[in-house]
């Protein structure tokens, strides 16, 4: 990994640290009993649904808001606990706005000195380097008002590195960009932070740009962590429904644990230890999870075709399986083009590694 610094351990950096911490909004808790470490040169994302807390711990980490209990540490530097809290602009913390933040009044390369503590010809080098590193040294004459939303993206992302901060803070820095741009400008934001080396803490509700962009994820729900790992360790293995759920559409059986496994329309599964002889069961079944083999013959068939609709990189099939005096819908994503016709009988399996049981309550 670029720039990440060991110590002589051979550990990892801790730059940012959070040990138990909680946090109120007029007697309402918004956090609760949150720990996670940002070691050098990592992006971690906190991710979840909106009001789950993410913001509230970028502000805190920013020195923007007190907790009411636990320690924010920086580079082993305690910066916050209920008692103290170091102010923003000494903590050395890069932050990166939501809506960028730019003076409209400045040229780009002006916005990108404005944060740094000395002038002259050394840090107007510094803001050149930055700016290409960045990509945009073209538009350094320019004013913001007259860049495209990626460039801006890219001269708020610039101007937070510029001053060289241990950690950078990027709150939902892609909201502004249409869908084709945010994949472009992505993708040359996360080399720019692992060739800086900069530890990165990044909020976002788009579980394809944390997983895209980040070491380790960190999920949030209603002021507490859900769970925490690598991207493909949470896509793979999630803990809860609700995870499960966030990282792609999913279907959904229910049914009762018997001899040890869940019997349904679409097969059985085998229940967690953890489940007891009778406890009802929900089956969270990904839609990539479903294998589709058209067949002619409606007896060997277990589902039929509703319709089918190409997304480009993918299609979306709908399918009808009768369950007894009912009909069960399910989705299936297919790559690319397909040739089923709709109410064509078909046979679908289940590739059970991205299908997931948990109890019926999560």
């Amino acid at each position: 990994m670029l720039g990440l610094r060991l110590r002589r351990t051979g550990k990892a950096i801790s730059m940012l640290e959070f040990r138990h911490i909680s946090h109120a909004y007029n007697g309402k808790t918004s956090v609760k009993d949150v720990s996670f470490v940002v070691n050098a040169g990592e992006v971690v994302t906190l991710l979840g649904p909106s009001g789950c807390g993410k913001t509230t711990l970028l502000r805190l980490a920013a020195g923007l808001e007190r907790p009411k209990s636990g320690e924010i540490l920086l580079d082993d530097r305690l910066v916050s606990d209920p008692g103290q809290v170091v102010p923003p602009e000494t903590r050395g913390v890069g932050y990166m706005f939501q809506d960028y933040a730019l003076f409209p009044h400045l040229t780009v390369l002006e916005n990108v000195l404005f944060g740094l503590r000395h002038r002259g010809s050394e840090a107007t080098r510094r803001g050149l380097d930055v700016l290409a590193e960045a990509n945009i040294e073209a538009v350094a004459d320019s004013y913001p008002h007259e860049l495209s939303g990626g460039q801006q993206q890219r001269v708020a992302l610039a101007r937070a590195l510029a001053p060289r901060p241990s950690v950078i803070l990027l709150d939902e820095p892609y909201a502004g960009l249409d869908s084709r741009l945010r994949e472009r400008i992505r993708d040359q934001m996360l080399h720019v932070l692992k060739a800086a080396g900069t530890a990165a803490l990044m909020v976002t509700h788009d579980a394809e740009e944390a997983m895209f962009m980040s070491d380790n994820i960190i999920v949030m729900r209603e002021g507490e962590v859900q769970q925490t790992g690598r991207p493909v360790n949470l896509y793979c293995q999630p803990n809860s429904a609700f995870v499960a759920e966030f990282f792609g559409e999913v279907n959904r059986l229910e049914g009762h644990v018997s001899n040890g496994c869940i019997k349904t329309v679409l097969g059985n599964f085998s229940a967690p230890e953890s489940m007891q002889e009778g406890d009802p069961a929900s089956i969270v079944i990904r839609h990539e999870a479903l294998n589709i083999e058209p067949n002619g013959s409606e007896a060997e068939a277990n589902a039929f075709v509703m319709e089918a609709r190409l997304l480009g990189r993918a299609s979306l099939i709908h399918l009808s399986v009768p369950a007894g005096t009912e009909e069960l819908h399910f989705h299936a994503r297919v790559p690319g083009l397909n040739s089923l016709q709709t109410g064509s009988p078909v046979r679908i399996t289940v590739d059970t590694a991205q299908a997931f049981v948990f109890p019926a309550n999560e």
